[in-house]
């Protein structure tokens, strides 16, 4: 396979299943076309992102709720910082998770969300985008399932109540005073089970192949760009890849305008215990130790300065 894989899962999973997984095995990425969210749902998330974005910092800042990770609502421009970078990112993002009915035994783990009262529809928009992302990520799973030669509905109940956010990205116009070195998301590993990425089509997303070569990801407009996260690698033992990646800065024009973009992090349930598959697992190979999901999360967390 010498390009990351452009699959629509229009076609039928068990069609797909290989054709994926080979791409997350060798790349860790995968495009992925015909999907269940819709462009109509697509634009006006994308135009509501973008009017919560405008407002003053004062007003978005008072969502911003400290001493919560940036599990919910705003997280400032210049707080997250790559694992093992010097210098922070240049963006600033909000944050929906699963809402979870009240005495629910996981609520203990997710936070309640919180929402913008100066944008009417803000609500009803994303809590409808996050449902088309989890029956997406559902079919990419299914597929993920049949290549490992497990059953198609084997990770239903691993991700059932999961802790999966979705994050409104904005990476504002390069500033003139940024740190050297600074750039919109420096390469990174996701943490969570897959990624799956709306609005990447335009050019500085980046992946690291095999031979430390650093490849671009442009899916066409619509698509996806899907990625396995530690999580997943970490059940298939490094069969299937979490793979480093990054956001250029971007030259000339591309510079002195604003990037928007909304990746969904599709998590395990938090009490789901990640212990790698018997058949990733050669004879006389170690596999890496039994850890929660969420003891997982938190020990990723910490390392990136949002715990």
């Amino acid at each position: 396979m010498d390009s990351i894989a452009s699959i629509s899962l229009a076609r039928p999973v068990a069609d797909i299943a290989d054709e994926l997984g080979r791409s997350f095995a060798e790349y860790g990425f995968a495009v992925v076309r015909d999907h269940a969210i819709s462009q109509d749902l697509i634009d006006r998330a994308d135009a509501m992102a973008r009017q919560f974005f405008a407002l003053p910092d004062d007003a978005k800042r008072g969502y911003h709720i400290t001493g919560g990770g940036g599990a919910r609502g705003y997280t400032p421009f210049g707080t997250e910082i790559a694992k093992d970078a010097q210098v922070h990112d240049l963006k600033e993002f909000w944050h929906v998770g699963r809402t979870l009915p009240e005495g629910h035994a996981l609520s203990e783990m997710m936070q309640p969300n919180v929402w913008p009262a100066e944008l009417p529809g803000f609500r009803e928009t994303f809590e409808e985008l996050y449902l088309a992302f989890e029956e997406t990520g559902a079919r990419i799973l299914s597929a993920i399932a049949l290549h490992l030669e497990l059953e198609k509905d084997w990770f239903e109940s691993t991700v059932e109540d999961g802790n999966s956010v979705m994050r409104l990205l904005h990476y504002p116009p390069l500033p003139e005073d940024a740190p050297a070195g600074a750039i919109r998301a420096a390469a990174h590993g996701d943490i969570n089970t897959i990624t799956l990425l709306l609005g990447a089509e335009e050019a500085g997303l980046e992946l690291l192949n095999r031979q430390g070569e650093w490849m671009p990801v442009s899916p066409p407009p619509g698509a996806l760009a899907v990625n396995v996260g530690d999580m997943l690698d970490r059940l298939t033992n490094g069969r299937l890849r979490s793979t480093t990646h990054r956001v250029v800065n971007p030259h000339g024009e591309a510079a002195h305008r604003s990037r928007y973009s909304m990746p969904f992090f599709l998590h395990f349930r938090p009490d789901f215990l990640i212990e790698p598959l018997p058949q990733c697992v050669d004879e006389g190979e170690s596999p890496q130790p039994p850890i929660l999901a969420h003891d997982y999360l938190m020990q990723r967390l910490r390392e990136i300065g949002l715990a």
